[in-house]
């Protein structure tokens, strides 16, 4: 069981890691540039993009769920199919997000709190990156489907193409065409739709023989199709909340100024270093679990669990000591900034702590995606946003320490409730 899990987790740990690797170029791009607004203008951008591209981070996680189900249970045919009616789910709503562009950018350029200094540049970012819309929901739905499918391989392909051409792409941009954050955002568009022809031409080559299974009556069969929607419609739900926590953070961190969003801009770049790193093993049992209990092998199960929280909690060890003795000279890779590297030291502990204390709820998003338990993911991310915003309230007058605790009571309450969730609701399922 341990092979099995370092087998699809290590792939995803490195292709994962790979996609903070991108943010942490663009904020040290924009870090040398000559004001603390460019960081904080991508980071805006980026958020941005958060919420209008990770709302529709069910496609990859429901598609995972249901195509690993699919493949323990021996399904050919509902294995193509569901990758098919995910993909035209993807873009259609691309379509609808190119179509109404205009009202949905605006909307979140004022509800992100850009500032006076941040908004234009932010404005250009937004107008240029979003229409990478049909290739970034399209590889999500691709992704999700080779995850199931229990090949990590062709997604780190996927995945270091993608942010290679991305790191080209921006740099060349930024460093030789003097552009700021419209080099950044192009960049972005170049990179995901080379990662989409790659996608294709991979899952050709690998999965053609596939093809003569898929049928447009089975893609649109009814309780399918219901199926699908309610699943994706629970994890959507969940997905927005947890957005909206990350978003709602931007906000608070533009309100106490340039330079607070400059630091916790940079110190959110460790907590993608770290989520992305756990989330290898998150991946890892969203496919095991899937396949194991497609295959009715459910003391296989319960082994893929105990073991996914086990190599959870020592990642999150790592990097909590990685942070320990290296967190402060991480920032010299991120700004050159001297005004920012002293401003944001004395909030460098929270960094340290976090990832003992958010692990366990990222294990657990796996283990429920591999279950398809969509209720229990909503359920539990909208209590811990209460939560969340409740903790905002009383610590308010603590400032930005106040808002990192917040963060961190966040990840702890998800993980609480997840697990007693799990034990009360679910543990029949395994």
């Amino acid at each position: 069981m341990n092979k099995e899990i370092l087998k699809l987790a290590i792939p995803n740990i490195i292709s994962n890691i790979s996609v903070p690797l991108l943010s942490s170029v663009d904020t040290a791009l924009m870090g040398r540039l000559d004001s603390a607004a460019y960081i904080g203008a991508v980071g805006l951008g980026s958020m941005i993009f958060n919420f209008i591209y990770w709302s529709f981070g069910f496609l990859r996680m429901g598609t995972t769920g249901l195509t690993a189900q699919a493949y323990g249970n021996n399904n050919p045919s509902n294995i193509i199919n569901i990758l098919g009616r995910a993909t035209l789910f993807a873009l259609g709503s691309a379509f609808l997000i190119l179509v109404l562009q205009y009202p949905i950018s605006e909307a979140s350029i004022w509800l992100s709190g850009a500032n006076a200094e941040t908004e234009n540049l932010v404005r250009k970012y937004v107008y240029i990156r979003i229409w990478a819309a049909p290739a970034t929901l399209a590889s999500y739905a691709v992704m999700g489907w080779f995850f199931g499918m229990q090949n990590a391989i062709i997604p780190l392909i996927l995945t270091i193409v993608v942010n290679i051409v991305n790191i080209i792409a921006n740099y060349v941009l930024v460093t030789h065409y003097g552009m700021t954050v419209d080099g950044v955002a192009w960049g972005t568009v170049i990179a995901q739709y080379v990662g989409m022809l790659v996608a294709i031409l991979l899952f050709y080559q690998r999965y053609g023989y596939l093809l003569k299974n898929l049928s447009q009556k089975a893609i649109f069969e009814w309780q399918a199709f219901k199926q699908f929607m309610s699943l994706n419609r629970d994890i959507f739900i969940r997905t927005f909340c947890l957005i909206f926590a990350f978003g709602f953070f931007y906000n608070r961190s533009s309100s106490e100024g340039v330079l607070i969003l400059a630091i916790n801009q940079v110190f959110l770049q460790y907590v993608n270093w770290m989520s992305y790193g756990i989330d290898g093993f998150a991946y890892a049992s969203e496919s095991l679990v899937g396949k194991y209990l497609g295959a009715k092998q459910y003391n296989k199960l319960k082994q893929a669990i105990q073991l996914s929280f086990i190599w959870g909690g020592v990642m999150a060890l790592l990097f909590t000591l990685g942070y320990f003795f290296a967190g402060r000279q991480l920032l010299y890779l991120f700004t050159n900034q001297t005004e920012v590297i002293k401003a944001a030291l004395p909030y460098l502990w929270w960094i340290i702590i976090f990832p003992i204390f958010g692990f366990a709820c990222y294990i657990w998003d796996g283990i429920f995606v591999g279950l398809t338990a969509s209720t229990a993911m909503r359920n539990t991310m909208l209590w811990s946003l209460v939560f969340f915003l409740t903790s905002y309230v009383l610590s308010r007058p603590m400032g930005n320490n106040g808002l990192w605790l917040s963060l961190v009571v966040f990840m702890v309450v998800r993980g609480l409730l997840q697990t007693f969730w799990y034990q009360k609701y679910l543990v029949h399922k395994a």
